[in-house]
């Protein structure tokens, strides 16, 4: 059971239907509100902020500060920021229009409330959040689950291909250490990673092992892997004095590069 109060950007340029929300939400203990803006663009800023559970998109922004006269272009804005997770989003509008409906459906909108309508209320939007929350979570969480698999999956052959071109032979154990010490500092960017002591646990073999391992692959490639190649494929700094980059410039290199090409 859903006991937490479920967050909630209101995105509305009529005063009085803002205030309505704001009233209802006080007397509630279910929904906060996280942002009230009259601005679509000013919208997609709070949900990176503030990443609410759902959002209230008033189709008319007649008023908005910003301008702009609708919010169509919204939904295809926040699929645009990539979120790890996907904001439950109604849309509240006087506008009429099977047209316009299918459109916002297509595009990612949950509901669409007609304000004309007789029980059309802060409340009733509320309400609907509600119902809409209960059966999102397991599906969220199943989708979460595959998007991070299939990311894995992403990364991993990404990581694969930049090795093959560079020549380091997938039969090499070392491979395997770079391949997994890459894997883990993108997944644990946010964190003061150490991926040498990470291999460590989980290959319970010591950090110098470890650390052999990655420089013998290194070493094997730059013997055997033509010297164009290396230059076309490898970009990164190469230690002057040994003529091959260390385990940590060519693991770091590749995982800061993967990560902002993804």
């Amino acid at each position: 059971m859903i006991t937490k109060s479920m967050k909630l950007l209101i995105i509305e340029d009529d005063v009085n239907d803002c205030n309505n929300f704001i009233n209802s939400a006080k007397s509630r203990k279910d929904v906060e509100i996280v942002g009230i803006t009259d601005s679509d663009v000013e919208g997609l800023k709070y949900v990176k902020i503030k990443r609410p559970e759902g959002i209230v998109l008033d189709l008319e922004l007649n008023n908005s500060i910003s301008g702009n006269t609708d919010s169509l272009g919204f939904l295809k804005e926040l699929k645009k920021l990539n979120l790890n997770y996907e904001p439950i989003v109604i849309v509240t509008t006087h506008i009429n229009s099977k047209r316009i409906y299918d459109m916002l459906h297509k595009d990612g909108a949950d509901i669409i409330l007609y304000k004309n309508h007789p029980k059309y209320s802060a409340d009733y939007v509320f309400n609907k959040f509600m119902s809409l929350r209960e059966i999102t979570p397991q599906r969220t969480i199943e989708t979460l689950k595959e998007e991070i698999k299939d990311n894995k999956e992403k990364i991993s052959d990404r990581i694969v291909k930049e090795l093959d071109l560079i020549g380091i032979p997938a039969k090499m154990v070392g491979r395997k250490y770079i391949h997994d010490a890459i894997m883990y500092l993108i997944e644990n960017k946010e964190e003061n990673s150490n991926a040498i002591r990470h291999l460590s646990k989980v290959y319970k073999k010591s950090g110098s092992t470890i650390t052999n391992g990655i420089e013998n692959a290194i070493m094997h490639a730059w013997r055997k892997t033509a010297v164009d190649d290396l230059l076309e494929y490898y970009t990164a700094r190469i230690n002057p004095e040994t003529g091959v980059p260390t385990p940590m410039e060519l693991i770091y290199h590749y995982a800061e590069k993967i990560e902002r090409e993804l």
